[in-house]
């Protein structure tokens, strides 16, 4: 851990004991967690707070695919996305990174993986803008 601790998270998953779980590693790293269940809740949260991190389940947008991540992006260009996915088939990750996400995640990794994916891809994008992103907390 960086010992960053960035303004908000929004979290987008349609199962409660899952969102919970996550919540609780997510506060270790950010001031504010929105948890959300619905695309349309994801989508009004994101416009609402602008978060620094959306953390969002593949399978949440019922029309499939992902066309959602360029929707996602456009709504909040500075935001970094990382998906979930219960599905650990390479070709699922290439083409969630190809659409634009900035990390993804095996679900039942996420206890190991998903603050390092965050912390990669805040580093990535500290590189591509050549200088720091978020601030630390005071």
């Amino acid at each position: 851990m960086t010992g960053l601790t960035m303004e908000s998270v929004i979290l987008a998953d349609r199962h409660h004991g899952l969102t919970e779980g996550v919540r609780d590693l997510l506060k270790s790293m950010f001031a504010t967690v929105l948890m959300v269940a619905d695309e349309g809740s994801l989508l009004k949260g994101i416009e609402r707070i602008r978060p620094n991190v959306a953390v969002v389940d593949l399978s949440l947008f019922r029309s499939g695919g992902t066309q959602w991540l360029a929707r996602i992006k456009a709504a909040c260009p500075q935001m970094l996305l990382i998906v979930l996915s219960v599905y650990d088939e390479e070709t699922v990750k290439n083409a969630v990174l190809t659409a634009g996400a900035d990390g993804f995640v095996i679900k039942r990794n996420i206890a190991t993986e998903l603050l390092s994916s965050i912390e990669s891809a805040l580093h990535h994008e500290h590189l591509r803008n050549e200088g720091p992103k978020f601030q630390p907390k005071n």
